[in-house]
């Protein structure tokens, strides 16, 4: 591991952060959108923020993301939020949730493979190059 800034994983990143947040404050209606898709494209944002300041192994990264997720939800199952202080409303309140899922687990894990999939494809075609 490496620190190094990438600008172009760092623009990404605000524009994922960007789509994220449209999904959490213009498509309240749009239940499947705001429930699953966001949670497929938040494991993808945590990647490319993390590759916008670090060079790592794709792969080693990916696990990390869905561990990270994975530990994120389990502190909602134990109201962690609540225990920290955080108001509901709030950012980190928000951020770290309040209602655990294993859905959203199911839809870490598809965001990372997505992940794989994509970075998986890169490498093999660079290695055609």
């Amino acid at each position: 591991m490496k620190f190094k800034f990438s600008l172009k994983y760092f623009l990404l990143t605000l524009l994922i952060f960007f789509i994220e947040v449209l999904i959490a404050t213009k498509l309240k209606n749009s239940f499947f959108i705001r429930a699953y898709l966001g949670d497929i494209i938040v494991v993808i944002l945590v990647f490319t923020f993390v590759k916008s300041f670090v060079k790592i192994n794709d792969q080693k990264l990916i696990l990390g993301t869905f561990l990270f997720s994975c530990l994120v939800e389990f502190a909602q199952f134990f109201n962690v939020a609540e225990k920290l202080g955080f108001q509901p409303g709030s950012v980190m309140y928000i951020v770290i949730g309040n209602s655990f899922s294993w859905i959203d687990i199911l839809c870490y894990a598809v965001g990372c493979l997505f992940l794989y999939v994509y970075c998986e494809r890169r490498n093999s075609f660079q290695s055609i190059n």
